[in-house]
Order: structure tokens, then sequence, then C-alpha cells
């Protein structure tokens, strides 16, 4: 019997951003380079299978180049400033510059090993994962849905997150379209020449969407807030700034060897006392929701997939230390641990269960690139 088919609709962006940061949890607590590849595979895979075709589903691309190149500053760093890593297989020898003795520890040039170049390839995999993660999440996740469901007490803050992570796909959509304006007229769409004569449309469209946008978020009262007693308002200050202090104080106990015992709880309720303080500070926030996403048990099994990699990393640390982060000294090649392997594999459970999200329907030939449209708006009615 054929399986129905998957009905088309809007996931809930929060469930996106909570399986991408399950990824990116499990990436941080290894450096080994197949598990490291192996979740970008699976960030790759729920991309290519659920993206839809707006601006900001392009980011991943964006996100990857830009962890290829953190991973080039990391080597090239390396290899000028060397690594503590002792090694034995000498690659080659940089001139060495004598530095003044407050400067002891820090050399220039000198050997460079190959354990000290691995364990520095390790390590600048692991942020590259870490920001494909991130930028699977804004390929996936409509930034603004995202802001509609935040608390009330954050709108403000919401609409600057929002409007800074949708400027740098928006700004790669300009280029694009330009370049390939330039090559439908004949003209070459690289060199420095073909860069300055696309800078100043972007920068044209780029003013006139800001405009746009703020007049958008004018008409629907941004930043008009309700009159609420003072002592509501001490309250919301005094919850909000003890549960961050103590969402803080439990990460850094969290981090210890010793301190889950008392880390645990005191996150349970630094948690408990920020979502007091934001669900009172919400009420200073006058705004309406048009249309709320819904949370329903396919948004359930896109975070819980993501949790679940999370935790099955983490709850297997301590049994798989040596295959999840591999040593470099001495030189061996790192192995795939099944079980951790398999737990990531869990990550593709979206690409089967989420919704396909609707595609957008393309503009007039008629209609202006700058006005703002749905697409792009910060968020909904105030």
């Amino acid at each position: 019997m054929p399986l129905p088919p998957v009905p088309q609709r809007n996931l809930h962006p929060g469930a996106w951003w909570l399986w991408a940061l399950g990824l990116a949890t499990a990436a941080s607590r290894t450096t080994n380079p197949l598990l490291l590849l192996l979740v970008t595979a699976v960030a790759g895979y729920v991309v290519a299978a659920r993206r839809t075709d707006a601006p900001w589903a392009r980011s991943y691309s964006v996100f990857l180049r830009l962890g290829l190149l953190v991973l080039a500053v990391r080597m090239v760093f390396f290899t000028l400033l060397g690594s503590p890593i002792p090694g034995t297989h000498i690659l080659f020898t940089l001139p060495q510059l004598p530095l003044p003795s407050w400067a002891k520890g820090v050399q220039l040039g000198g050997p460079v090993s190959l354990e000290g170049l691995l364990f520095a390839l390790y390590d600048a995999m692991r942020l590259a994962v870490l920001l494909a993660c991130v930028g699977a999440a804004n390929a996936l996740a409509n930034p603004a849905r995202l802001l509609r469901s935040l608390p009330g007490a954050l709108y403000e803050a919401g609409v600057a997150v929002v409007v800074a992570l949708t400027f740098a796909p928006n700004l790669v959509a300009d280029v694009t379209r330009l370049r390939a304006a330039r090559r439908l007229r004949g003209r070459s769409g690289r060199g420095a020449r073909a860069l300055l004569t696309v800078g100043v449309p972007v920068l044209e469209n780029a003013l006139e969407r800001s405009i746009g946008l703020a007049a958008a978020m004018d008409t629907r009262g941004f930043g008009r807030t309700a009159d609420v007693p003072p002592a509501v308002r001490r309250t919301t200050a005094a919850l909000t700034l003890a549960g961050l202090l103590g969402v803080c104080v439990a990460a850094y106990g969290l981090l210890g060897a010793d301190g889950s015992a008392w880390a645990l709880p005191l996150l349970a309720t630094g948690a408990a006392a920020t979502a007091g303080g934001l669900l009172l500070g919400g009420r200073r926030a006058v705004r309406t929701r048009y249309r709320p996403d819904p949370w329903a048990w396919r948004e359930w099994t896109v975070a819980g997939s993501g949790i679940a990699v999370a935790a099955v990393m983490v709850s297997l640390g301590p049994a798989f230390a040596d295959a999840l982060d591999p040593p470099v000294v001495p030189l061996a090649a790192p192995t795939l641990p099944l079980l951790p392997a398999a737990a990531i594999l869990i990550g593709l459970l979206p690409a089967f269960t989420a919704p396909v999200a609707p595609r957008i329907a393309p503009a007039p030939a008629s209609a202006p690139t700058s006005a703002p449209t749905a697409a792009t708006s910060p968020g909904g009615a105030r």
C-alpha cells in the first residue's frame, strides 16, 4: 500500500532551528573528521530535500563557503604561528623570527609537523561544520515566520536579528540577478570592473529595500508599547536578569567535570525564571498575530530528531572518547564508530517527515524588485 503524500505547508521555523542546533551540538562533541563530514552530509541532504526557492534558501551554500574559508584561515595561522602539539613527522621548516622576551610562548615560523597540521585541521573542521548547521537552519526556516513566533518581549530584538540574517541572502540574490543580466547583455560577469558596475545597483537596491521596510514597520506600529505598572517592570527585569545569570553559570558548570550535580537544577531554575520574565515582558508589546504557525506532530518529529542526535552524542562521549576525539600523537587514521554514526543518521528524519513548503509564486515582470513582499516582511501585524 503506497504511503500518503506529504502535505504542503510551512513547518514551524522553531522546529528547524532546534533540529539544526541539535546537529551543531553533536558536531561540537567530536573532532573525528568522518563524523563531522557525516553531519555535514545529513544537513545537506535535508536542505536539498526540503528547501524552497526563497532567497534565504541559498544560505546553505554560502555558509559552506564560509566554513571552507575558516578552514583555510585556520591552516594558514597554524603554519605561521605553529602549534604546541609535538610532532615527529616534519613536513617543512619556515624561517623563524626572533621575538622579544614578553612574547614568550609565541613563535613565528619554525618546523611544521604533520601531527600539528592534522590537529589544526580537525579543530577547524568542527567550526566549519557548526557554520554549516547554522546555514541549514537559515536555508530551511523562514526568518519572517520565526519572528512571528518570538515572545512579545523579544520582538524588537528579533526584528533586528531577522533584518541582519536576511541581508546576506538578499545581497547574494541581487548580485546573482545583476550578473545574469550582464551576461544576457554580452558583458563579462567577472573581474574588478564588473564588480564595480554591479556594486552600485546592489547598493541602490539595498537602500530602496531598507526604506520600504522602514515604511512597512512604521505602518504596523513597530515600537509602540503599552503602559504597565512599575512593579511589573521591575519584576520582569529581576526575573530576566537572574534567570539569564543562572543559565550562564549552569552552562559553565556543565562544561566542567564535577559541575553536573548542581548545574542541571540551576539550569532548570534559570530557564524557568527567564521564561517568567519574558512572559511578563510580553505585556508591554502591543501586537497581534495573523494565522500563527501550528506546532503539530511533524514539528515534534523534526525537533525531536535533532534533540535525539545531541542527547545520544553527549551520552556516548565517555564510552567513545578516543573515537570521538582521535589523537594525532601517535599518528593514526581516524575510525568511524558505528553507534555515534547511527545516532547522527537520526537527523535524516526531517527529509521524510517534514511537510513540503509551498513554492513562492514568481513576481510579475512589471512589479518593482525593491517592493516589500509577504515573504520578506519582518513580522505579523501590529
